[in-house]
């Protein structure tokens, strides 16, 4: 059931080998998220998130430069959603942060991410 509210959330995703989908815009034919482990993507994300939290850079110019998802092209801006448009690991956790809030490591079948709530 899609609820009548709405949040807005932006994103940087890590996919890996165990990824729903093993390409991306960075990475066509996916020799490189095939190759790569969650034991390798976790800990590609941690000093990002740190430079995020710490004002060593800004969201949106880590998600341009190293999401695996096309909304990088948009800074990781994924606009609204409702309940029941995204996997649910990652819609609980946009829906349970304040505005502006950035949470820690999701996992889901795509990959691991790290979810700014932006409205």
């Amino acid at each position: 059931m899609v609820s009548e509210q709405q949040v807005r959330a932006s994103h940087i995703l890590i996919k890996y080998e165990g990824s729903r989908r093993k390409a991306s815009w960075k990475n066509p034919d996916g020799r490189i998220i095939s190759a790569t482990t969650r034991d390798v993507a976790v800990p590609k994300l941690c000093p990002l998130h740190d430079d995020i939290v710490s004002g060593r850079t800004h969201f949106e110019e880590v998600a341009s430069r190293y999401s695996h998802c096309s909304s990088a092209k948009h800074g990781g801006d994924l606009g609204r959603f409702g309940q029941g448009q995204m996997q649910k690991p990652f819609e609980d956790t946009t829906i349970s942060l304040k505005v502006r809030e950035m949470s820690d490591i999701v996992d889901t079948d795509s990959g691991v991410h790290i979810i700014l709530r932006t409205g």
